[in-house]
């Protein structure tokens, strides 16, 4: 199933971690370890924020996407789960409308 992965980094440790010149690497190694399909960085609420769609095939896969960030910059991590428009055609929304409207 298709995941968004929605990561808020604290300004501390990913500051220092530029200051050491790791947090390319660091950031690299990550993502070779989880594989998104699509990755986009920008800000959230004043915060460097990571924004990845990942394929999770069984729930005991999250923490293997979630601890590289906990461990490495303190970030918390939220998962939503996600449709394309071929999925939400095949939802059955009119047969539940009928159900429940």
């Amino acid at each position: 199933m298709k995941m968004l992965l929605m990561v808020e980094f604290p300004h501390e440790p990913f500051n220092a971690l530029v200051r050491a010149g790791r947090v390319g690497e660091l950031i690299g190694r990550i993502l070779e370890s989880i594989k998104p399909e699509t990755t986009y960085f920008t800000e959230l609420d004043g915060m460097r924020c990571g924004i990845f769609l990942i394929n999770v095939q069984d729930p005991s896969e999250i923490p293997s996407f979630a601890e590289p960030f906990f461990l490495n910059f303190q970030a918390s991590c939220k998962f939503r789960l996600v449709m394309s428009p071929q999925d939400l055609q095949k939802a059955g929304l009119e047969a539940l409308g009928k159900t429940w409207a």
